[in-house]
């Protein structure tokens, strides 16, 4: 995988939503590595503030960068489009405090970053791959996130309105599935809010014409474009606020009443969750239990380990490992057998974890069944091996592996084996 980033410049004008200011938005190519980050060229210096979630203020009915005089506002349309498209590095640049809402939603972004064309550029994604569950709730919102290969969202509301009431939708985010599903869903709100949004600064610049206005008897002075329109919408909101944690996002997210408020701490918390999995064994550690050595060490860290039920271990692919000289030169792959190797001493950690004196035991592994290779692993990938104890007696066990890349299954094996002394 290579980073992207857009192939020209491309501009779109308008006004804002909520502070009602005429605004350019221009998004324009980025270094690789860069980011996403916006850019207020109408502040000296052009100070310009990345798209992460550690650089929000919590504000209401919108999602905000910064704070003060430079502070970027309403960003979560553009950034639906940005993440809709996996994009990694790029610079929006704004000569106002806030993007244009355009029609309400985020196909006019879409469109603009689709016309500018992408361009594939050297360097890895950074992948946000959820490794176990993680729950937040705020208020109404609450939020949970599983492992997944993919963006799966599945988002629910209730509002108390005869055209809304409960809906619920899924979506398997993709260029193609947010194009036809979500891009253009557009933002909305009842009559009864106004007087006191406006009260507090806030949609100055909202109208029939950029938003779905409800009443008692139904829509004003407009159509919905799909009967549930307002959960595609919460969706979409979901997929630009979701950008906020910094690269591309595998797991399956399901979240119930979202806020922008509640999204942009879901979004922290998940990367918490992945910040606190530090490795409890390091490579040290690790030989004075395993009897293998170089080349045939093949696993760096232990993540996690509950003797005598399961262990969770990693192996860095780089492409200096020996075998890559003569496995497929000119196109490095591993060895499956090799895969199968690193997930049995992975094992191995598991069944002398639970033994006195490991430095004196050896792990032998006597069969292997259901056997599959799912993929091919490649220099720059970081295996994750997960074993679990499906039976033990004395000294013989029989565990299942499963091998994992930014989540994606790429070996799964049954294993036998038994402790003897060295």
């Amino acid at each position: 995988m290579t980073r992207r980033t857009i192939s020209a410049g491309r501009s779109v004008s308008g006004i804002g939503l909520h502070l009602g200011a005429p605004v350019t938005l221009t998004f324009r190519p980025a270094s690789s590595g860069a980011g996403i980050s916006f850019r207020r060229t109408d502040r000296a210096g052009d100070p310009a503030i990345p798209a992460l979630a550690s650089h929000c203020e919590l504000s209401e009915f919108r999602t905000q960068l910064g704070s003060g005089d430079s502070a970027v506002h309403t960003v979560e349309h553009v950034l639906a489009a940005v993440g809709a498209l996996e994009i990694d590095d790029l610079i929006i640049e704004l000569d106002a405090a806030e993007p244009p809402i355009m029609d309400g939603s985020a196909a006019p972004f879409f469109e603009a970053l689709q016309g500018a064309g992408l361009r594939e550029q050297t360097g890895t994604p950074t992948m946000i791959v959820v490794r176990r569950p993680v729950r937040f709730t705020d208020g109404s919102s609450t939020y949970a996130a599983f492992p997944a290969c993919a963006l799966d969202l599945e988002v629910g509301i209730d509002f108390p309105h005869p055209l809304i009431g409960r809906q619920r939708s899924r979506y398997v985010v993709s260029e193609a599935t947010f194009a036809s599903e979500l891009s253009q869903a557009r933002t909305f709100g009842f009559v009864e809010w106004v007087e006191g949004l406006r009260a507090k600064g806030l949609i100055r610049g909202a109208s029939t014409d950029n938003c779905v206005v409800l009443d008692g008897g139904g829509v004003v002075d407009n159509a919905l474009r799909w009967p549930d329109e307002f959960v595609r919408h919460k969706a979409m909101d979901c997929v630009g606020d979701l950008v906020l944690a910094g690269g591309r996002v595998r797991a399956r997210i399901v979240a119930d009443r979202p806020s922008h408020r509640g999204t942009v701490q879901f979004v922290r918390a998940i990367l918490d969750s992945l910040n606190t999995e530090k490795a409890m064994l390091g490579v040290d550690e690790i030989m004075r239990v395993l009897p293998h050595r170089y080349p045939f060490l093949l696993v760096d860290r232990i993540l996690e380990l509950e003797p005598g039920k399961r262990v969770v271990g990693m192996k860095n692919v780089t492409i200096n490992e020996p075998f890559f000289q003569g496995h497929f030169p000119g196109h490095p792959i591993m060895p499956g057998v090799l895969v199968i190797e690193a997930m049995a001493q992975v094992g191995g950690m598991l069944l002398l974890g639970d033994v006195e004196k490991p430095e004196e035991k050896v792990v032998y592994f006597t069969s292997l069944d259901g056997v599959r290779w799912r993929r091919p692993v490649k220099p720059g990938d970081q295996l994750r091996f997960e074993l679990t104890m499906l039976a033990q007696r004395g000294m013989l066990c029989k565990m299942k592996g499963i091998a994992t890349v930014d989540g994606e299954v790429v070996c799964e094996a049954e294993m036998g084996a038994m402790v003897r002394d060295r």
